[in-house]
């Protein structure tokens, strides 16, 4: 799949993989399931030849039938003379026989479990790719658990029908194939005998299956959503225990559990059905076999040992179908989760390099908003006819109440979303003409709730700027007034943080936060308030941090507290998903419009608190 899937893979970004098939994910193992495919070839043989020796002790040794010429030669030359010559080659027959099954049973399932494992590999790959690339929009309607499931437990029960049952299902095809000729050679009438009853066989696994896949479907949407409410309950583990909503969560996943289980029954009652239904028609067709055989050998129109050929391949012509039977768990559960894997991969982002798009140049740094419209969904605008210009190396403060669309502002800078109507614009240039990764490379990000992830704290910085040297993972650090609290952590540089970096205080956090930011070197900063719920000290740290990261860059900065507003060039203010106004504090002060509301109801109380604090060396109120 490396070759054939290689450029789906590779142009993931651009269209959704609405193609893949099973034979797409064959194709470049196919040296190898040809090898398999002739050990299965083998196996089938051996299945077929398996009733011959003892048919030759019934008939040559122990009966009064004599040998075919060629098999009595072939005695004679292998043992010498006589029946006991036949009765040697019989029994060597047998060691053979098993000796070639076993080699060939062996090399299917190695081959078969190699290939098997290597497309999970490799299907996974490419999912999860696919995923990363879908747009954020996708991502904020889909339960992450549901993905994990998707990524995991749906791609290993597609490898479990390649690994168990593919070459299985070609085995008990060519077996029955084969056995059918033979039986037919034999007698035909005694063979049509023995198929009666496979046309009610089929029909009833038929029938059973599609109820079989239905009830799977069930059960796999309902694993999905466990794994949703384990996922959402531990990554919020800290809200949980705040409020002491343990038993409340415990509940939550019991209910869905119980769901589940009822489901299970549901799917386990129609598999548990089909398999003693399967085995009664086939009770049913050995009697008939039993009874029609006794008396053609009673009659002397065939032998015994013709008679035992067919009972033995009575035997492994219907356990193909017991066979099929068993495996309708392994047959739905790959279908579904093959169904569930293409309904992803079939999935177009929203956002995504267009046709055409080009390698961002460096950026100046001049943003533009024309006449933009967005909405997350299409009946409910957040930004109407927006218009704004930032200028190269302004610090920007966006301001407005909550809903205003202050953060979809910055969203569509990044191209995260796309605007519905208009154009933002870098440089004079739509976003939409670059590709995604490098306009997201010249695009930093310090965000309210820094997001760490568990790993080391140079792993986290780094992050950044991959291959970034330690002399610079160190520099960007001291810079961001993170080093010395690093330095005092138990292993230093490489001390592991929790997840989320919960282990870290929130000053700490966002330090390290806009260490990644200063490590990227990007000429635009988008910032979500990041000295929100810090306390005095660790807000000061953090802004002396900002103002060497902000130095000389384009910054947008949503703004919740004053002294930010203070600090930019120009504040914009947004109600109802429009600039309304903007220009300087004290400029809008004076103006008396929204701005000043919002000073005397929102910030006026921080102005009065600031008063209280001394401001530190170098920074002006």
């Amino acid at each position: 799949m490396r070759e054939s899937l290689k450029e789906a893979h590779q142009t993931a970004d651009t269209a959704p993989l609405k193609r893949v098939r099973i034979r797409h994910l064959l194709h470049p193992h196919r040296a190898a399931l040809s090898v398999a495919f002739v050990a299965v070839v083998f196996e089938g043989l051996t299945d077929l030849l398996d009733p011959w020796p003892l048919k030759v002790v019934l008939d040559y040794v122990l009966g009064p039938k004599h040998a075919p010429a060629w098999l009595a030669r072939l005695a004679v030359a292998t043992f010498g003379e006589g029946k006991q010559s036949l009765l040697t080659l019989a029994a060597a027959s047998v060691i053979l026989i098993a000796l070639v099954s076993a080699v060939s049973t062996y090399a299917e399932k190695y081959l078969t479990t190699s290939i098997g494992q290597r497309i999970m590999h490799e299907l996974r790959n490419i999912l999860y790719h696919h995923i990363h690339r879908l747009s954020l929009a996708y991502h904020d309607r889909q339960e992450t658990g549901d993905l994990i499931v998707r990524v995991t437990s749906d791609i290993d029960a597609i490898q479990d029908f390649i690994s168990s049952a593919l070459l299985g299902i070609i085995v008990n095809i060519l077996t029955l194939v084969g056995m059918l000729c033979v039986m037919f050679y034999l007698d035909w009438s005694f063979t049509l005998i023995s198929l009666a009853v496979t046309p009610l066989l089929f029909v009833v696994v038929y029938t059973s299956t599609r109820r079989i896949k239905t009830a799977a479907r069930a059960v796999k949407r309902k694993e999905s959503r466990i794994a949703s409410v384990v996922q959402e309950s531990l990554s919020s583990i800290r809200i949980v225990k705040a409020f002491a909503r343990e038993d409340y969560e415990e509940r939550r996943l019991e209910r869905e559990s119980l769901e589940s289980v009822e489901l299970a029954l549901r799917a386990r009652s129609a598999k548990a059905k089909l398999t003693p239904a399967v085995e009664l028609i086939v009770a049913v067709g050995t009697c008939f076999v039993l009874w029609y055989g006794a008396h053609q050998v009673l009659a002397g129109r065939i032998t015994a040992g013709a008679m035992m050929v067919f009972i033995l391949y009575l035997g492994k012509l219907y356990k193909p179908m017991r066979d099929l039977s068993k495996m309708t768990d392994t047959l739905s559960k790959s279908a579904i989760g093959f169904e569930r894997v293409r309904e992803i991969l079939g999935t177009e982002s929203r956002v995504r390099d267009l046709r055409g798009a080009r390698r961002a140049p460096a950026f100046k740094g001049l943003i533009e908003f024309e006449h933009v419209d967005f909405g997350y969904t299409q009946d409910r605008l957040v930004l109407s006819d927006l218009n704004l210009r930032i200028e190269p190396g302004q610090s920007v403060a966006l301001v407005g109440p909550t809903g205003a669309g202050k953060t979809t502002v910055v969203s569509l800078i990044s191209r995260l979303y796309d605007p519905l109507k208009g154009s933002v614009k870098i440089d004079g240039e739509d976003v939409r003409r670059y590709t995604l990764k490098s306009l997201r490379s010249q695009i930093s990000f310090v965000l309210q709730e820094s997001c760490l992830f568990r790993a080391p704290v140079w792993e986290n910085i780094a992050y950044g700027k991959l291959g970034a040297s330690r002399e610079e993972i160190m520099r960007a650090a001291r810079l961001a007034n993170a080093h010395e609290f690093i330095e005092q952590l138990p292993e230093g540089y490489n001390t592991v943080v929790g997840e989320r970096g919960e282990t870290l205080s929130g000053g700490q956090r966002q330090r390290i936060a806009i260490a990644r930011a200063i490590i990227g070197g990007a000429p635009i900063l988008l910032l979500d308030e990041p000295s929100s719920g810090l306390d005095a000290e660790s807000e000061r740290i953090v802004f002396e941090a900002l103002a060497r990261l902000m130095e000389g860059k384009t910054s947008v900065v949503i703004a919740h507290r004053l002294s930010t507003i203070r600090r930019a060039d120009v504040i914009f203010v947004v109600r109802d998903g429009t600039v309304v106004e903007h220009g300087k504090h004290e400029e809008l002060l004076a103006r008396g419009g929204l701005y000043a509301q919002l000073y005397e109801t929102q910030f006026k109380t921080q102005e009065e608190g600031e008063a209280a604090v001394p401001v530190p060396a170098g920074e002006t109120s």
